[in-house]
């Protein structure tokens, strides 16, 4: 009978298990378990007071010791020594802590008679115990590995020699072993006996429990510990076969390879293989490295960055079995003699690089045959001659190739984040660039192909400005708009063409300091070829540029009017044979000179004689119609979208060829947080084409499509919109600023109706798309399957001009109000004198009959009279004539012309009380009074962007008719105006 604390345990159990005479089976049953839980907690208890007992002896006659000497010979230990016996310190009093607390628990619970399966710590605390005896273990093989255990022995021998036999105790040994290996065994075996008897206690309770329920933890338990045993005996082979190894290496590869953590798990000494290049004499493989040597020169390869294919073929010796190591700058051929030899160091390849992208060895070693990823997220730093040379790759990497999301960084400060592809940047990507002054980048934000910037891109470089365009193997090329506006020295921006990073072909150069914009050809960087400069007084010029010199004969216009046209200067000075028209019609044809000292000189014939509506015309004269045709200015914009529809709508192309959208900062920009940066914006970009277009075909009306293309303009990732915004960006580039110069109203009218039909093509384009792919997913039941026919009433003009004016009419209307200036002046001050007379007085000027005037249906105050009153009749039509502002779409504006005829038809109708159809006499001077008291201020820019722009449907009808007649009334108002005011 044994006590613990001087209680009877056989008394204990029996008075626990005595039954009431009510219990049934069961509860007999159950206390049958507590009494063998009881038990297994008294052997447990014992077990433990033992260990615990020797802990403290261990602790008092080795580490104690072991600790002192590393203080007091701080000479001798190396560091990694040093730091190798504190981690041993450390873990061992981490296996004490543990195993005190949980037989402190267990011992309270044994006092009061409540153990229970449960409360066997060894079940519920398997994982806790698992960790800190494997971390033990790992710090005793550690040190083993850097022959701490020889070190200490030599350091305090006196004292070893003094209590060898109070270690010899320890372990239970008669004979005395070396010094080291006695210290070993000390701080080994005690743990090992305590780990076998866990598992003797869970095998004694799992037979007295085996045919009850709780008994499945035990057996997982028991299962654990076995294997900690293997883990244990494991862990000391290879550490014994490491410290092996730097017997036989040179001191300098001991220094170069030994560490605590490193374990030789293969010799190719040991097991032949060879380096088929014959380079390498030995091959070692290490728990965290791969190892060639050769002569007393080491070269490492971190098995995180190893993959082995065992695909390799053999090519010449049947006889020798190979395979391939494959690294990110280096590949290898390995070989040996017997196959399986290479199975096994495949095999363990293998599996050590598992746990090394793992963090951890396996629990048991070699305990699982799982072959690590192929794709893998890893850190790499380049040595060998390349692009890469020096950089550090963090990121997905297969096959020792950069694939994946990564990002590279130099030592120099450049970095690039973003997508790779077998070994290049191929994907969007952020590349930062330092620039010559500190803290200031290159920031390229693009689309990259084989290693190279190509498609769409945006480049913010260190001098702020900011390139937005298309690239080709690292240069621009294609359409690009660079931004140097924030330059403290001639800012500029220029839209337009590139070739080989230089402006070459039609482009926009606007220079912000001397407030000229240039529009025309260019090549290498140089205006050359056709080319019209505008300048910020209104001044123009259009002629010839030869490498940014101006060549043969031009025309000028000045600001006030006057038109030259001759040959000039490279400095765009008269000079030579040339015309000069004046204002008020003179011409004056000679041969003009400039000197310093007297100016402009000519010699000539001076002409007062010439017709003045033709000067009036030459003075609007309009450039660039004919020199650019407008099939060719913005080819690059164009192409881009095109090969996005070639490309069957793949969305994975429309970055690249249709641009992203990101939000710029250059605070941002100067730090490492940039590099997080992502293409797109705030809004769902999951909306596929095929599902906008769903419900839409060419059989529907003009306002389905309306709707459709609303939604589509408005919708940032949409493709459509990508190409308006860029269109408009050309527009503005060209026609803003500088650019709004009546001269240039036939370019900017021609360049409209070029975007309605391009973006038509592309439109009917993604329609036949959509088409095609639903009938390769839907069954066709008929026979013949109809094809849609295009709708006479859906054409350009009618679905896209509406849906994208409004994005231009700001830029395009001022050109139209600048071109008729000088008509509408004329006409407003017509409307403003005709706005004097009252009504009576007007319509009896206009020669309206006077049954027409609708006098009865103006309501007179108790003081008014008929011939005073103003802005009284007609008043439907007027307020319907005024909403032709209200709308910038032709066909809407010709719709409120004629409803302003109508009503104006409605109202002479109830003033004869008979339906009254107006003849062209009747309706002209009706439709005048109507128009001056509409007081439309720029009336003849409205009714010129009408006929512009207008569906060409609609020439010879209803619409053509009273446009013509409104024409009539604008120009009667201007003669009226002198007529009644001579």
């Amino acid at each position: 009978m044994s006590k613990i604390n001087g209680v009877s345990v056989t008394r204990r159990a029996a008075r626990r298990s005595a039954p009431a005479s009510s219990n049934a089976k069961r509860s007999v049953d159950g206390s049958a378990i507590k009494n063998i839980c009881l038990t297994g907690a008294e052997s447990l208890l014992r077990t433990e007071q033992n260990f615990l007992s020797t802990l403290s002896q261990v602790n008092t006659l080795v580490l104690n010791i072991l600790l002192q000497s590393t203080e007091t010979h701080h000479d001798l230990p190396s560091k990694d020594y040093s730091k190798a016996l504190k981690v041993l310190n450390d873990k061992f009093h981490k296996v004490w802590d543990l195993t005190a607390g949980c037989f402190q628990t267990l011992k309270n619970n044994y006092d009061l008679l409540a153990v229970d399966v449960q409360d066997i710590y060894l079940t519920t605390e398997e994982s806790q115990f698992i960790r800190v005896y494997t971390e033990y273990f790992v710090a005793v093989t550690s040190y083993v590995v850097i022959k701490g255990f020889e070190k200490s022995a030599k350091q305090g021998s006196s004292h070893w020699k003094a209590n060898t036999k109070a270690m010899t105790q320890i372990i239970r040994e008669s004979s005395e072993p070396p010094i080291h290996m006695l210290l070993l065994r000390v701080l080994t075996e005690p743990f090992r006996r305590h780990i076998q008897q866990y598992c003797f206690q869970l095998t004694k309770l799992n037979e007295n429990l085996q045919k009850d329920a709780g008994v499945a933890p035990l057996r997982k338990a028991l299962e654990v510990y076995v294997s900690l045993q293997s883990y244990i005996t494991q862990s000391l082979e290879e550490a014994s076969l490491t410290r092996n190894l730097w017997t036989t290496l040179s001191k300098k590869l001991t220094a170069a390879l030994c560490t605590p953590e490193r374990r030789l798990q293969e010799d190719s000494r040991s097991v032949p293989v060879t380096v088929t290049s014959s380079r390498y004499d030995r091959v070692l493989l290490f728990s965290d490295y791969l190892v060639f040597l050769q002569g007393n020169e080491t070269y490492l390869y971190d098995l995180r960055t190893v993959w082995v294919d065992t695909t390799t073929k053999q090519k010449s010796d049947p006889n020798n079995h190979i395979w391939r190591v494959v690294t990110p700058e280096e590949e290898f051929v390995l070989s040996a003699k017997e196959p399986q030899h290479k199975m096994l160091w495949i095999w363990k390849m293998n599996q050590l690089i598992r746990q090394s992208l793992e963090g951890k060895r396996d629990f048991p070693l070699w305990g699982k045959v799982n072959d690590p990823p192929t794709c893998r997220l890893v850190t790499h730093t380049y040595r060998n001659e390349g692009r890469f040379k020096n950089a550090i790759y963090e990121g997905d990497m297969s096959w020792g190739k950069p694939h994946g999301k990564g990002t590279l960084k130099w030592p120099s400060g450049r970095n690039h984040a973003g997508d790779f592809k077998f070994g290049q940047e191929d994907g969007f990507g952020i590349c930062l660039i330092p620039g010559s002054s500190p803290d200031r980048y290159h920031c390229y934000k693009c689309h990259w192909r084989n290693g190279a910037m190509q498609e769409y891109g945006i480049c913010e470089y260190a001098d702020d400005s900011v390139y937005k365009g298309y690239f080709q193997d690292n240069m621009r090329s294609g359409f690009g708009i660079l931004d140097n506006t924030a330059s403290k020295t001639n800012p500029f921006k220029y839209t337009g063409s590139w070739e080989k990073d230089k402006r070459t072909g039609y482009g926009v150069w606007e220079s912000c300091e001397k407030g000229e914009k240039y529009i025309g050809m260019w090549m290498d960087n140089q205006r050359h070829g056709p080319g019209i400069v505008v300048f910020h007084t209104g001044c123009c010029y259009q002629g010839m540029f030869h490498t940014n010199k101006l060549v043969g004969s031009g025309v000028l216009i000045t600001e006030d009017g006057t038109v030259y046209e001759g040959e000039f200067t490279e400095e765009c000075s008269l000079a030579g044979k040339g015309k000069l028209t004046f204002t008020n019609g003179f011409t004056l044809v000679g041969t003009f000179t400039k000197s310093a000292n007297y100016g402009l000189q000519t010699q000539g014939v001076l002409s007062t004689a010439s017709d003045f509506q033709d000067e009036i015309m030459k003075q609007k004269y309009q450039f660039g119609v004919g020199s650019f045709p407008v099939e060719q200015r913005w080819q690059g914009v164009f192409e881009e979208f095109q090969r996005f529809l070639e490309s069957g709508c793949n969305q994975e192309m429309e970055e690249p060829f249709l641009g992203f959208h990101t939000k710029s900062s250059k605070k941002i920009q100067r730090s490492q947080e940039y590099l997080c940066c992502n293409p797109g914006g705030t809004e769902d970009d999951s909306v596929k084409i095929e599902d906008m277009l769903k419900n839409l075909n060419f059989q529907q009306e003009p306002e389905a499509f309306h709707v459709y293309l609303e939604k589509a303009f408005n919708f940032s990732p949409h493709p459509l919109k990508k190409l308006l915004k860029m269109l408009h960006g050309t527009f503005q580039a060209t026609y803003s600023g500088a650019g709004a110069n009546l001269h240039l109203l036939g370019m900017a009218q021609e360049e409209i109706k070029y975007y309605a039909r391009k973006i038509w093509e592309f439109f009917r384009e993604l329609m036949a798309m959509k088409a095609e792919k639903e009938r390769r997913t839907i069954p066709i039941v008929q026979e013949e399957e109809e094809e849609e026919e295009l709708s006479d009433e859906l054409n350009p003009h009618t679905v896209i001009l509406p849906a994208i004016l409004p994005r231009f009419h700001p830029d395009l209307f001022m050109l139209y109000m600048l071109y008729h200036e000088q008509e509408d002046a004329l006409y407003w001050q017509g409307i403003v004198r005709l706005g004097h007379l009252t009504d009576t007085k007007l319509l009896e000027f206009l020669d309206v009959q006077r049954q027409l005037w609708p006098l009865k249906e103006v309501k007179l105050t108790t003081n008014q009279r008929y011939s005073i009153v103003r802005h009284k009749c007609f008043h439907s039509a007027t307020e319907c004539l005024q909403k032709i502002i209200t709308t910038v779409d032709p066909k809407e504006k010709l719709q409120i012309i004629l409803k302003t005829y109508q009503e104006i038809e409605l109202t002479v109708s109830r003033v004869v009380e008979k339906d009254y159809k107006l003849p062209m006499d009747d309706l002209l001077p009706l439709l005048i009074y109507v128009v001056s008291r509409a007081g439309i201020q720029h009336l003849g820019a409205e009714i010129h962007f009408i006929q512009d722009l207008m569906d060409p449907t609609n020439r010879g009808g209803i619409y053509d008719f009273l446009l013509t007649a409104l024409e009539s009334c604008y120009a009667h108002i201007q003669k009226d105006e002198m007529r009644l005011f001579k």
